[in-house]
């Protein structure tokens, strides 16, 4: 028997569901767009679309010929399997094509009735919609037709929602209230995304070189415009491809009523946050380079700070790879900023904020609105911290989710910061014998 102490060790990380590569991949194709774009002064909306298109593309090539992801088992496809005859699974594809199609028409209702898509950056969302919207009737077909065929269990929410309209089978309800959680979360994000492309792209686009470099705070501004940029072009494709064959598809949306609240009151029309709401916290105040003119070494460092909070940002859209998307699990992540917390946007999104704008401060002088704008502040993090409860709650019922959220709790950097205040060793594991660390 050997006399020497058993080693401990720490367990690795889970595994993320999106590697580093495809989010790298998105990057290198919208930068060469973007840059390509400032070179010839293309700052159109078409020009926009393009930026998100050149971040798209790679990253399904990275996906399918590089991390194979069509073959995960996630999928639910079977690559394998000879083939059923096309008369087994056309009936099954027919009744989901009525499914999907009664449920574009539900969205596009929504999107009629809601005024507030038919004026400002929104107008562009529902003019580019009306366009393609006779394509993706016409694909459609041919492409759920053709999945029927590989996927291992074609009845899904679609085929549920369809057979109940066809009167084919008694209606399944816990899978048509999945299916329109999801086309919800989709269509009402997708629409935010596809409005707010243009302006964002088009305000980092015509910016002069000149002009950005002309002093830190417009140097700072432009990159943190750029870094917006980046945010939006990600979160716009993934909202665009929940697709199966991708493995981007969504396999759950939150069913909690205090999920969807949290996230949406944070959006238009909703948002309580904008000018004039209740969470206002703008009235009276300036921003960081109004404070800080007279003193060049902190509004300088401010800015880099604010900069490096916007990647942070970025970078945890970044992530996502092809599968960004609110109030739904489409894969656990645990790259990238998620190695380090598990709300990485929500911290850095939160922190900028406080530090750009700084509530107490206030150009009127007055205690009343200090005060206020800190309070009013403090409850903009507040709901944050209630999305974040929230989401934990939904992805809690994801074994993935859980074992990352453990992994996390024991060796995430916080964690182990806190371990060490309070004199705590975190959890170790020892490892097998060498003999049995190569088995699958």
């Amino acid at each position: 028997m050997s006399n020497h102490p058993v080693v401990a060790t720490r367990p690795p990380r889970p595994k993320s569901a999106v590697s580093h590569g495809v989010g790298i991949a998105g990057m290198i194709g919208m930068c060469a767009w973007f840059f390509t774009a400032r070179h010839f002064g293309m700052d159109g909306s078409w020009s926009a679309l393009a930026n998100v298109a050149a971040c798209g593309v790679p990253m399904v090539l990275w996906s399918l010929f590089v991390d194979k992801v069509h073959r995960n088992p996630s999928t639910g496809i079977d690559w394998d399997r000879p083939l059923p005859p096309m008369r087994d699974t056309i009936d099954i594809s027919l009744t989901k094509i009525a499914g999907l199609w009664a449920t574009w028409g539900g969205i596009a209702v929504l999107y009629a009735m809601g005024r507030w898509y038919w004026r400002g950056n929104y107008l562009f969302a529902m003019e580019l919609f009306q366009a393609a919207a006779p394509y993706l009737l016409a694909l459609s077909i041919p492409y759920v037709i053709w999945l029927d065929r590989r996927l291992i269990e074609p009845k899904d929410g679609a085929y549920a929602l369809g057979s109940f309209i066809i009167g084919h089978e008694p209606p399944d309800w816990d899978k048509i209230n999945a299916h329109l959680r999801s086309w919800a979360v989709k269509g009402f994000f997708l629409a935010f995304m596809v409005s707010i492309v243009p302006p964002n792209f088009g305000d980092a686009v015509r910016v002069s070189t000149e002009q950005i470099f002309r002093n830190p705070v417009t140097l700072a501004n432009w990159l943190i415009s750029l870094m917006f940029v980046i945010d939006v072009a990600f979160a716009t494709v993934g909202y665009l491809l929940t697709m199966r064959p991708l493995d981007a598809h969504i396999r759950s949306a939150t069913p909690y009523a205090a999920g969807w609240a949290a996230a949406l009151i944070c959006y238009p029309p909703f948002v309580l946050m904008s000018e004039g709401g209740p969470l206002d916290y703008h009235p009276g105040t300036s921003d960081w380079s109004f404070w800080m003119a007279e003193h060049p070494v902190l509004l300088g460092i401010t800015g880099v700070v604010l900069v490096v909070l916007t990647g942070i940002y970025a970078w945890a859209t970044v992530a996502f790879g092809l599968r960004f998307s609110n109030l739904t699990d489409r894969g656990i992540l645990t790259h990238g900023p998620y190695a380090f917390t598990k709300h990485p946007a929500y911290l850095s999104k939160n922190t900028f904020w406080w530090i750009a704008t700084i509530p107490f401060l206030v150009t009127t002088n007055s205690m009343t609105d200090a005060v206020r704008n800190t309070f009013l502040m403090a409850c903009v993090s507040g709901v944050y911290y209630w999305r974040a409860r929230t989401e934990e709650r939904h992805l809690s019922a994801d074994p993935d989710y859980r074992a990352y959220a453990e992994w996390m709790g024991q060796y995430g950097p916080w964690s182990r910061f806190v371990n060490r205040l309070i004199g705590r060793k975190a959890m170790t594991v020892t490892p097998p014998p060498l003999a049995d660390s190569a088995s699958a």
